[in-house]
């Protein structure tokens, strides 16, 4: 959690809402706060906000002080990604500063140090993920993917949620976000727009078909 010199040259506000975790990160130069909650039972909505205030007021940082606020956009739960999205977005907005979106691809990879070839994966449910391959720390195309099409690739499979697979390892999902946000201001990603990614449909648009 220490070791993200590039983050720590910022003041910003960090959010995860894509999974059954939430996560809440504020960072005032080298004073950092987390609050993290690993099941949230779908009350991210109900929950964020607090976790925010909490954590802001642990660094004594203030919206309006945030160089950027940063969410991550998915994949994941379709309800939970719009809820840290549109949080970010309403905070940006009212106080003129930068998005630095992320995605749940990004979080898993940016964490992954002793691999360079793997899958970042996500439950889709259903016997399906998203999945999104890394080589050599190079992300590839978003993907919608059966569990027979992903383990046939025969790679190790990375992510942050309790997963059954053969090759899995898991992280530990409220200790990504500060790396990832930092290897992304590494990286030099760019500011700008904050879109969530959802990969497939919604099962409400699906069932519009």
């Amino acid at each position: 959690m220490n070791d993200c010199p590039v983050a720590e040259q910022y003041k910003f506000l960090a959010v995860d809402t894509a999974s059954s975790h939430l996560t809440a990160l504020a960072v005032n130069g080298k004073k950092v706060a987390l609050r993290f909650n690993e099941d949230c039972a779908l009350r991210h909505s109900v929950l964020l906000m607090g976790e925010v205030e909490r954590a802001m007021d642990a660094v004594g940082l203030a919206a309006a002080d945030c160089d950027f606020f940063c969410a991550v956009t998915g994949p994941g739960s379709f309800t939970g990604i719009r809820i840290g999205v549109s949080a970010a977005k309403g905070m940006a907005l009212a106080t003129g500063k930068k998005l630095l979106p992320l995605t749940s691809f990004q979080l898993i990879a940016y964490n992954v140090t002793d691999c360079n070839d793997f899958f970042a994966v996500a439950d889709a449910a259903h016997s399906h993920f998203y999945a999104c391959r890394a080589v050599r720390g190079e992300l590839g195309q978003p993907q919608y993917i059966s569990r027979e099409d992903l383990l046939a690739y025969g790679l190790p499979l990375y992510g942050f949620q309790s997963l059954d697979l053969p090759r899995y390892t898991c992280l530990a999902a409220g200790e990504c976000l500060l790396p990832a946000v930092n290897a992304a201001l590494e990286r030099g990603m760019p500011f700008g727009g904050m879109h969530a990614l959802y990969v497939r449909k919604s099962q409400a648009e699906e069932g519009r078909k």
